[in-house]
């Protein structure tokens, strides 16, 4: 077999191959085999049936065809790797020639990863937002965790701002109850902004037994979007009395005796809270800055493909699980199809473009993935999708996912070689030190963010329940 590569572009090539006719013999006997399992011919037994009868019956342009199909995949592999090309996804055959006894041609185009030139990026310098907790945010820590231990009781007054309401519910659009449009029961904050807008003045003032009808807009079920007249009737209303702020409240929430103790504490936690932040923050600008440094074109049908999924996973995944269509996502975030498309198209570029950097980047340091590491990865996985690490790795194993869960933690420790290089600073001015023994993990994180990789396992279990359904 003879092989030549053309270069189309950067991203795609021409494979030129000739394969003399004694290399197609063992796809040939496969073939008349295959043929002979298959067909009946009075006066032979199955199976038994000469080649000649075969090309007689049927034609040996048949035997060919089926010969060439079987081998293409071979011989398209053998020149491959004598080229020494990284193919993505699948290629462009074409058969140029095909002479019996002689010879077969064929060609194959295909994009390939572009060849990236790392450079140095040990001048890399960002700067981050600075860790400081106020004595205001102490506050709102502790206040929040004083609202989780509220209790409530029965009042005989009219409802205002805080109060819980049990309340009905019943929507109708153009005149007609939705089937989906009742619930009785409903238990609500007034001003939490959890349910409907304007029920807020619609309940407030209200005591139990009174009703209020108001219009608002559906944001789920069958008439998601549309304008709907509402009818409210509050059957309870409840007023909630905080614990007062003292040592006694701190024994009761928390393991600690003293008011003080509890708030050093909430301090503590705000700072290892904003710190992981800013270790985030400085690995997204990171990742930016040497995204900056280096050229990469972009194969266009892997470009395409990889805007088709994106598009696909969000509304089939993401909106779907929350019943909500695109065009009603677009209203909410106040987008046109048009800029949605462009915003698409620039994480879909910038997704593949990490991806392309960072994995030579794993071949420049000679990066590997340990099992240990992988694992930990697994299960962080796992917690974050609310699956089992078990679950989760049967989902990743039959979706075929596992190489990319070992390209994420080494593309992880990439970034983390780059970020340790580089030159992070918060608003102070002063140095960040995010030496970290769980930086790996984190910058698989933002490597996730960036590629667009967050749902892959959710997808894989999601097709595996499909196709054990099918």
């Amino acid at each position: 077999m003879k092989s030549a590569v053309e270069t189309l572009n950067p991203t795609r090539v021409r494979l030129t191959v000739e394969v003399p006719f004694e290399e197609l013999k063992p796809s040939l006997d496969a073939a008349y085999k295959k043929i002979n399992q298959q067909v009946t011919v009075p006066g032979f037994r199955k199976g038994k049936i000469p080649a000649r009868v075969i090309d007689q019956r049927f034609g040996r342009g048949a035997v060919l065809e089926e010969a060439v199909n079987d081998a293409l995949p071979k011989f398209y592999t053998e020149a491959v790797n004598e080229g020494e090309l990284n193919p993505l996804g699948q290629p462009e055959v074409d058969i140029t020639e095909l002479k019996d006894n002689e010879l077969l041609t064929f060609t194959a185009e295909v994009d390939i990863r572009p060849a990236i030139e790392i450079p140095d990026y040990s001048g890399i310098e960002v700067t981050v937002d600075a860790v400081e907790i106020s004595d205001e945010d102490v506050e709102n820590s502790v206040q929040q965790l004083r609202e989780r231990f509220a209790t409530t009781s029965v009042v005989e007054r009219a409802a205002a701002e805080g109060d819980v309401v049990t309340i009905d519910l019943e929507a109708k659009v153009d005149g007609e109850v939705l089937e989906d449009g009742v619930a009785k029961g409903v238990t609500y904050t007034i001003g939490s902004g959890e349910l409907l807008d304007g029920i807020d003045e619609a309940v407030t003032g209200l005591e139990a037994g009174g009703s209020a009808t108001f219009t608002s807009e559906l944001k789920g079920g069958s008439a998601q979007g549309k304008e709907a007249e509402v009818k409210v009737d509050v059957t309870e209303v409840k007023a909630r009395e905080l614990p007062e702020l003292d040592d006694e409240f701190a024994q009761l929430a928390s393991e600690f005796d003293t008011l003080e103790e509890l708030k050093a504490d909430s301090r503590k936690r705000l700072a290892q809270s904003r710190r992981f932040q800013q270790a985030t923050e400085a690995q997204e600008k990171v990742l930016d800055a040497l995204l900056e440094l280096v050229e990469v074109p972009l194969p266009e049908k892997l470009l395409e493909e990889e805007i088709r999924t994106r598009k696909h996973n969000l509304e089939h995944h993401q909106l779907g699980q929350m019943g909500m269509t695109l065009e009603a996502y677009l209203k909410i975030q106040d987008k046109t199809e048009e800029q949605f498309e462009a915003e698409l198209k620039e994480q879909a570029e910038k997704g593949i473009k990490t991806q392309f950097v960072l994995d030579e980047l794993v071949n420049k340091e000679k990066l590997s993935v340990g099992q240990e590491e992988l694992t930990e990865h697994l299960v962080r996985r796992a917690q974050s999708s609310g699956m089992s690490p078990d679950q989760f790795a049967q989902a990743v194993v039959e979706g075929g996912q596992v190489p990319m869960l070992v390209g994420e933690v080494a593309r992880g420790k990439a970034l983390a070689v780059v970020v340790e290089a580089a030159t992070v600073k918060d608003t102070n001015g002063e140095i960040v030190d995010l030496d970290d023994e769980d930086e790996t993990d984190e910058t698989a994180e933002t490597v996730e963010a960036a590629e667009g990789t967050e749902d892959a396992a959710e997808e894989a279990s999601e097709e595996r329940t499909e196709k054990s359904e099918g």
